[in-house]
């Protein structure tokens, strides 16, 4: 592989693989409670939690990147608290994860939400009248007929963390440690030789994307499939 991509490059493929994977790792506990609650709950406040998840996903990403630089640097609300732990996130490669953990955390809760929708009610009704508790119920028979909602969720917050650039520049910047596809492909532009680098980084991120979301149809077709056998 050295030979037509060099290390700059591939360090730069890894990170951002290490990235998204641990956007969905940090993503899912949260994702799959609230979207079961939204799915299947009716309470105050409700829309509210609606308009937060998913502000991400119209806001200008930099808009997004500004609000978290401002939370996260050493002087900000989140920042301060952090710090003395040992913690930084402004400037760090955690603000890598954080950054694209925000902006693709619309898309896996649409995702889980509609799988937990999916599911028959009747079904958790069922279980419940037979006994089982309200958590057996969820691990028993919610969570593994809304699994392809699940599955189809990280496969598209995994896609959508290797392309985040806006709020990750803004949050975590240029710097050379912290250079994921896109923020390398963006130091690039400029640079003279950089063209060919630029080409490589284009065709892996085609080749990646592509695959989550062939992944994602697979998993769509099969879960269309799936309802019109039981229907």
């Amino acid at each position: 592989m050295s030979a037509w991509i060099d290390p700059g490059t591939w360090s730069a493929v890894r990170l951002s693989l290490l990235v998204a994977a641990s956007v969905v790792t940090v993503s899912l506990p949260v994702a799959v409670p609230l979207g079961y609650a939204l799915a299947r709950s009716q309470f105050r406040g409700k829309w509210l939690i609606e308009v937060a998840a998913n502000l991400p996903l119209v806001l200008p990403p930099v808009v997004v990147g500004w609000a978290l630089l401002v939370l996260f640097q050493p002087e900000g609300a989140l920042g301060r608290l952090l710090l003395p732990l040992g913690i930084r996130v402004a400037f760090d490669w955690k603000g890598l994860v954080v950054a694209a953990a925000v902006m693709s955390f619309p898309l896996l809760l649409r995702a889980v939400r509609l799988g937990f929708e999916s599911v028959d009610p009747r079904l958790e009704m069922a279980a419940r009248t037979l006994g089982a508790s309200r958590l057996a119920t969820f691990l028993t028979i919610s969570l593994p007929l809304a699994r392809r909602g699940v599955i189809a969720g990280c496969v598209l917050a995994f896609a959508r963390s290797l392309g985040e650039f806006g709020a990750t520049v803004m949050l975590v910047s240029q710097r050379e440690s912290t250079r994921t596809i896109p923020l390398l492909i963006y130091s690039l532009r400029d640079r003279v030789g950089g063209e060919r680098q630029i080409w490589i980084l284009v065709a892996v991120s085609v080749v990646l994307a592509g695959a989550a979301l062939a992944g994602s149809e697979i998993l769509e077709r099969r879960a269309r499939a799936g309802r019109v056998e039981e229907s």
